[in-house]
């Protein structure tokens, strides 16, 4: 093979945004050894710089005429784009609001830009993979990052306990994945690549041989874990509680894109024979998350806890879109993620300022915030309401067309389990604005009484500010002036040669899957 052919089939400029990343690691990392605790000043505007210029990159990817590289293991489609994006996007929101939090706890700033970059690339790579070796060793960059991210603050026993919790959960969860993947590799014949394996399934003329059901409910256990699904949640509230704040916001929004990246391309990909008994499963798994997790949230008394909690319930939300399977589905999951991104790290910004200011983040602390707080209550209110779906605010309208995509699909048991259990979320959302604003002075807790002076000229609040003005201004904002996500969500998906033909096969059912229609989606991603 001459050198010319061999760069043609490996198409590296591909993952040029995720080299970006890996360039800005690298420079963020010797610079600290280099300059030591005087890094500090530069190395998280070089890292937003490298993480912006990743995304710069990314879209001048859009709609590639090209999108295979590396011998087919990774793909750089539309639906992959929109995903690196958001997890670069999450990844960037994060570093001003690790400023503060993380110098305030006495270890290095550094080491933490490092780490969560490698999380972002695991993230990043894991959305475009195609191939099961290139999935799990992104997944496993992923996790293992996020497991040193949680147990960062190591003289925080809390932080300790939720590493290690965390961990347990984790291998297991791997390990039950890795072995459903290896009976993928093993029932098709030793193949890798995703589309190689559904046609080595479809073409064995069998509706639903017992090994791909096996295969399936392992699959569907790692994914679910990533995405906190119940029943696979339980790691998700004590780690909530547990890790340094600005981890929880990343990994409330980075880490479970990632989780339905590859729920979407895994499912879709390589288990068209099974679609039937996938879907019922995932309904099940979306209708117990919105469920348990508004309905347990009520009892929460930690804001950190809380918002856990809703993060549960969020994600099924979000599997309605996956479950209906049409192109308004997909397209309404993505437009959800991408409004979610705003309104739940706006939260979290609010909640480390209060932290950061009062050493706590229980509920009944924030009683009279307002007033000693106006900025704080303000965007706080505001990012919760979006949470709830209240109107003109962006979580309302991403609601809403995921309700409107499940109706048109007749997914009208889910989309009323949904609006039931919304009106629930909007009672935890409102309680917590109305005890920040509605108490009278002298019902204000001990913790706000003596609340400091609010000064922004501190070391590392002032990023601190500019991320919360700017995540209140997007969740108000990207509600009313929604036109342009809801086109990049739909291009996203109508760009896609893979999800274009399963919603070709969801809106006739009676032709079962064959070898020729997966093989015209190899032929389609080749050609383009």
């Amino acid at each position: 093979m001459d050198v010319a052919n061999l760069a043609s089939q490996l198409n590296a400029g591909i993952i040029l945004p995720e080299g970006i990343v890996v360039i800005t690691l690298l420079v963020v990392l010797v610079g600290d050894l280099i300059a030591g605790r005087a890094s500090t000043r530069w190395t998280p505007y070089a890292t937003m710089g490298g993480l912006s210029l990743a995304i710069v990159a990314l879209v001048y990817q859009w709609d590639t005429a090209t999108p295979l590289s590396f011998l087919g293991s990774f793909i750089g489609d539309d639906l992959s784009i929109v995903f690196r994006g958001i997890i670069a996007l999450s990844a960037i929101a994060t570093v001003p609001m690790s400023i503060r939090y993380v110098e305030q706890s006495g270890t290095s700033l550094a080491e933490f830009l490092v780490i969560m970059m490698t999380a972002t690339l695991g993230g990043m790579f894991l959305s475009g993979a195609n191939d099961l070796v290139t999935i799990f060793v992104a997944l496993e960059t992923l996790s293992i990052s996020s497991y040193l991210l949680t147990g960062y603050m190591k003289r925080d026993p809390r932080s300790n306990e939720a590493a290690l919790k965390y961990l347990l959960i984790g291998a297991a969860s791997s390990a039950i994945f890795l072995y459903g993947m290896s009976l993928l590799y093993g029932l098709s014949g030793g193949k890798m690549q995703l589309l190689e394996i559904a046609e080595s399934f479809v073409a064995a003329d069998s509706d639903a041989p017992i090994g791909i059901i096996v295969a399936l409910v392992f699959v569907i256990a790692g994914i679910a874990f990533k995405i906190a699904a119940v029943p696979f949640h339980q790691w998700t509230p004590d780690v909530y509680e547990g890790s340094p704040t600005p981890v929880v916001a990343f990994l409330s929004v980075g880490s479970k894109a990632a989780g339905f990246a590859l729920a979407i391309r895994l499912l879709v990909a390589v288990f068209p024979v099974v679609s039937e008994q996938w879907h019922f499963v995932f309904t099940a798994l979306a209708i117990l998350s919105m469920v348990l997790g508004n309905v347990v949230a009520l009892a929460q008394t930690s804001m950190k806890r809380l918002l856990a909690y809703s993060s549960i319930a969020q994600a099924g939300f979000l599997m309605i879109g996956l479950v209906i399977g049409t192109e308004a589905g997909y397209s309404s999951m993505i437009f959800y993620l991408l409004v979610y991104l705003f309104m739940n790290l706006g939260g979290f910004t609010c909640v480390i300022l209060f932290s950061l200011r009062t050493g706590t983040d229980q509920i009944s602390e924030y009683s009279g915030l307002y007033q000693k707080d106006p900025l704080l209550t303000l965007g706080l209110s505001i990012c919760l309401l979006s949470l709830g779906g209240i109107p003109p605010l962006a979580g309302f309208f991403g609601k809403l067309y995921i309700f409107w995509a499940g109706w048109q699909a007749g997914a009208y048991g889910l989309v009323l389990v949904g609006l039931v259990t919304s009106v629930i979320s909007i009672y935890y959302y409102i309680r917590v604005v109305k005890m920040m604003v509605v108490k009278e002075p002298q019902e204000m807790s001990d913790v706000v009484a003596n609340y400091p002076e609010v000064r922004w000229d501190l070391p590392g609040l002032r990023p601190l500010q500019v991320s919360l003005v700017l995540a209140v201004v997007a969740t108000s904002l990207a509600g009313i002036l929604s036109n342009p996500l809801f086109t990049l969500a739909n291009n996203s998906v109508s760009h896609t040669p893979l999800l274009r033909a399963s919603i070709e096969q969801q809106q006739s059912p009676a032709a079962a899957p064959s070898v020729a229609a997966l093989t015209s989606i190899d032929k389609a991603i080749a050609q383009r």
